[in-house]
């Protein structure tokens, strides 16, 4: 029943852009997608983009706190959701394929779902891959989110609505810690699709009074991160150094600074910033900048080997725009919502190594065995 609903707005949505009207829905129109009389006991979200790092994180927390959890990719059916696996969360979460770039496909899911909160962590999440893949990068976040807030808007029910930003939106700052007011200066094509995800939240908020809000991230990692992040090839090739390995570990540059946190505390962020009693942006960051090369030091340090000797300086893996420093203010987050990030550079290290140590083992998404 819900299809054919669904097809019948679609259709409608796409000859007039507009809503259908109440008399329309009394007509029969009107969406619903619980069965008649069904208890309703347990909130839902849905976790748009639940197959990587943050989304298996995010549906772990939702699971722990009672929440009935639905997550989407592309294609459910073929993805592994080796992360949602790792954590064991995998058997928990419903399911569905979703186009992001599809209204029909993100109408279809929402319809079906009925969430009471939506937390958009879907698209091209790599800074130096939308430099070779502009297009998808900008198609893939800008498109899904603005689908998503529409088919909130199309629906008319009070959906509570995350959108992940990102710090890469601020650009250079000369070193200061950026905060909620600070311009965006993007650098990269990831860059420039995250900020206009966030001003296409920003307007529906506006203009539609929807709960909609966007949290801009600093870096965070894990032991889920997948080898192409700097944070995890320069873990996983220290430890295989320092169990024999005499390979050579190629960087870019070293001096640029980040801010790195751990990401199970930036998701319970996410949750925080939609009990809020009314929506709004926050960085989420720990407000500590750390050299590439000092994250390397540290990481060599802890399996006793000297970086020098390991590490090269290769010119083509440096970005044709990078930043340089990129560090942020969380007060607001603080002030508001309590929130503080308990894990800087330093226990992010320690808390990934461990896990790669730990006797308890499962595949993250590199093939690597290492612990939640």
């Amino acid at each position: 029943m819900a299809d054919s609903a669904t097809s019948a707005l679609c259709s409608r949505c796409n000859k007039t852009g507009t809503t259908v009207s109440s008399a329309k829905r009394e007509r029969g129109f009107k969406l619903t997608l619980s069965r008649a009389g069904a208890p309703h006991t347990a909130r839902k979200a849905l976790i748009c983009g639940i197959s990587g790092q943050d989304g298996a994180y995010l549906a772990k927390l939702l699971l722990d706190k009672g929440y009935e959890v639905h997550g989407t990719s592309r294609d459910a059916q073929m993805c592994a959701f080796s992360s949602l696996r790792a954590l064991g969360a995998l058997s928990m979460v419903k399911l569905h394929s979703m186009a992001m770039n599809d209204f029909r496909s993100v109408l279809q899911v929402m319809a079906k779902v009925q969430p009471e909160e939506v937390y958009n962590l879907a698209g091209q999440s790599s800074v130096g891959l939308s430099f070779e893949q502009p297009v998808e990068t900008l198609e893939s976040v800008s498109i899904g989110t603005l689908n998503l807030l529409e088919a909130i808007r199309f629906l008319e029910r009070p959906v509570k609505f995350y959108n992940a930003g990102s710090s890469e939106c601020f650009g250079n700052t000369a070193g200061s810690p950026a905060d909620e007011d600070t311009p965006f200066r993007p650098r990269s094509p990831y860059a420039v699709a995250k900020a206009t995800a966030f001003w296409e939240v920003a307007n529906y908020r506006e203009a539609y009074n929807l709960f909609a809000c966007t949290g801009i991230l600093f870096n965070h990692e894990s032991p889920l991160r997948p080898e192409r992040f700097v944070t995890q090839k320069v873990i996983q090739a220290a430890v295989r150094i320092a169990d024999g390995s005499e390979e050579k570990l190629h960087l870019g540059d070293l001096s640029i600074a980040r801010d790195w946190g751990w990401a199970p505390e930036y998701v319970e962020a996410m949750w925080l910033m939609l009990q809020q009693p009314s929506p709004t942006d926050y960085v989420i960051a720990t407000g500590e900048a750390n050299t590439l090369q000092q994250f390397v030091e540290k990481v060599f340090e802890s399996v006793g080997r000297d970086w020098r000797r390991y590490v090269v300086s290769d010119r083509s893996l440096l970005r044709p725009t990078d930043i340089l420093v990129s560090c942020g203010n969380p007060g607001k987050a603080a002030n508001d919502m309590g929130w503080r990030a308990k894990s800087k550079m330093a226990q992010v290290i320690a808390k990934i190594l461990e896990s790669t140590r730990n006797s308890e083992y499962f595949e993250n998404t590199t093939g690597r065995k290492v612990t939640a």
